[in-house]
Order: structure tokens, then C-alpha cells, then sequence
């Protein structure tokens, strides 16, 4: 392709392909194709976590998993695994309370309707699944390298 590093390619493809499967399912479950599920954050499987561990996967498979350079990703993908299923889940839980909220309080009092968003964060099912989905996306991009 161009003169980007194929782990590049590998990320991008690791992130696409979960957000497709959160899409396609989402198909399956309403039966109406929603593209909106290619940018969404939230569910099955984490898109972040697929991206962080398609990178790491293709920076170990073309740099040696025993690398500085698959090292500093590895520890990358770790962070961002955290954060999506602790700390982007707790923002989420969060948003949901200040909406109940602000829903009992619009009875009585005139406040914005708008809603936060509520579904940042994943569970570590969701989390594991974007491991196992950027480790498949990685090999199937080293093999058309």
C-alpha cells in the first residue's frame, strides 16, 4: 500500500473489523443495518481493544515478540484493555445514574433533556473479545503482506 508500516494497516484493520461485527450483530438483533455502529463506542467486541492488540500482535510478528518496540505496544494494549472495562465503564455507569437523575428532576423542574451517553465502557467479555478479534485481524493482514 503506501509507505506506512504494515502494523498500521493491521491496527486499522483490528478496529474496523470490530466495529463491522458490532454492526452485522446489531443487523442480526433488529433486523435494520445501522452505520452508525462503525464510530459507536461500547459492545461486542471493543473496537479500542481490538485496534491496541492488532497492533501489538503485528509489531511482535514483524519485529520479534521478544522487542523493545513489541514491549512498549504490549504494555500499550494493556493500558487500553484497563481503562475500556474500569474506567470508561465506570463513566458509563456514572452517566446512567445523572440521567435517572435529571429524568426525576425534569418532572418538577425545566432542565436540557439532553441525555448523556451512556454506553463507553465495555465488560471484560466485550474486552476479551476485541483481544481475540485484533490478534485474528493482525494474522489475516501478516498474510496478505
Amino acid at each position: 500500500m503506501s509507505g506506512l508500516h504494515p502494523s498500521f494497516w493491521a491496527a486499522l484493520a483490528g478496529w474496523f473489523l470490530a466495529q463491522f461485527i458490532k454492526m452485522i450483530s446489531c443487523f442480526f438483533r433488529s433486523g435494520k443495518l445501522d452505520f452508525s455502529y462503525l464510530l459507536s463506542t461500547g459492545g461486542m467486541p471493543s473496537a479500542h481493544s481490538a485496534m491496541a492488540c492488532s497492533l501489538a500482535t503485528s509489531v511482535g510478528l514483524h519485529e520479534g515478540f521478544e522487542s523493545v518496540a513489541f514491549t512498549i505496544v504490549a504494555a500499550f494494549a494493556a493500558v487500553v484493555m484497563f481503562d475500556a472495562q474500569s474506567v470508561r465503564k465506570a463513566a458509563g455507569e456514572q452517566a446512567k445514574i445523572l440521567n435517572q437523575i435529571v429524568d426525576e428532576l425534569l418532572h418538577e423542574h425545566h432542565l436540557s433533556e439532553k441525555k448523556l451517553k451512556e454506553l463507553l465502557g465495555h465488560t471484560r467479555l466485550e474486552v476479551l473479545g476485541g483481544l481475540a478479534t485484533g490478534i485474528l485481524s493482525a494474522h489475516i493482514c501478516n498474510l496478505i503482506a
